[in-house]
């Protein structure tokens, strides 16, 4: 007997999904063991236990301070995410599907890749000024040749065949770019999203140290000028937090929407 394709018929189990929330938090939750028995063991002030950072983390929520700087360090991360996946999402496309732009930008790409990301942050501050404008240009400029990179290669991978059925039941380019073409990038689109986050979060910091008079980043310089571990272990926590939620509730939900049609 054929097996259905229809989720409403073949719905996970409670247990399955319990398992797998469990296989996901059960290592979290194990560091955090060997953490606090280190902790102990050690009673070094170089490797608070995780009661006093997550104390501290709590003091600064109260008093407002981790909100407002998580805050800054997520909105240049929004806007320098969305400027990379832009730029880099329309030049991967194009690469891929020309090869007579993937001759003329592949030198530039090349260069784009090996730049170190500091020396990229020192110039746009140099150019534009301890500005935020240079803060979010640095950081994009230093993710969309990753994005180039695997769009292009998505490009490369589309089936030529679906995009000619497309044109024998006479789709408009509207329809075949959304319904064939894009559908086919959905995985090399996820894949430089959550490579540009990891990126870009740690890019954002890195300005945020050198050139910023607030954000995550600078907190986190604030601290180590005084030496104090918890305090940077606190920032840190809270900024792993906000990654997992985002991968948790907005990522991974919508990459399971797009790509239903697999199922």
């Amino acid at each position: 007997m054929q097996r259905t394709l229809n989720p409403a018929l073949n719905p996970v189990r409670p247990s399955t999904r319990f398992g797998s929330r469990w296989t996901r938090i059960l290592p979290v939750l194990l560091v955090a063991c060997v953490w606090q028995v280190l902790a102990i063991s050690l009673d070094s002030k170089t490797l608070p236990p995780p009661s006093a950072v997550i104390s501290t983390l709590w003091q600064e929520l109260r008093t407002g301070d981790l909100l407002f700087h998580l805050g800054m360090t997520l909105r240049r991360v929004a806007l320098s995410f969305t400027i990379a996946m832009l730029i880099g999402v329309a030049l991967g496309i194009l690469m891929g599907a020309s090869k007579i732009w993937d001759r003329l930008l592949d030198a530039l790409l090349i260069l784009g890749l090996n730049i170190p990301a500091l020396v990229t942050i020192i110039l746009c501050y140099i150019w534009f000024g301890l500005s935020e404008t240079a803060a979010v240009i640095a950081v994009a400029v230093n993710k969309i040749p990753m994005v180039i990179i695997s769009l292009r290669e998505g490009a490369r991978a589309v089936d030529q065949n679906l995009l000619q059925v497309a044109r024998v039941y006479r789709l408009s380019r509207r329809d075949t770019f959304f319904k064939v073409y894009l559908p086919q990038l959905a995985p090399y689109l996820f894949g430089s999203a959550r490579n540009g986050l990891a990126l870009i979060w740690k890019i954002v910091l890195v300005v945020e140290l050198l050139g910023r008079s607030n954000g995550v980043g600078f907190q986190i310089g604030n601290f180590f000028h005084f030496f104090d571990i918890t305090g940077i272990l606190a920032y840190t926590l809270a900024f792993a937090l906000v990654v997992f939620g985002i991968e948790a509730l907005l990522l991974r939900p919508l990459e399971t929407y797009l790509n239903r049609w697999r199922a």
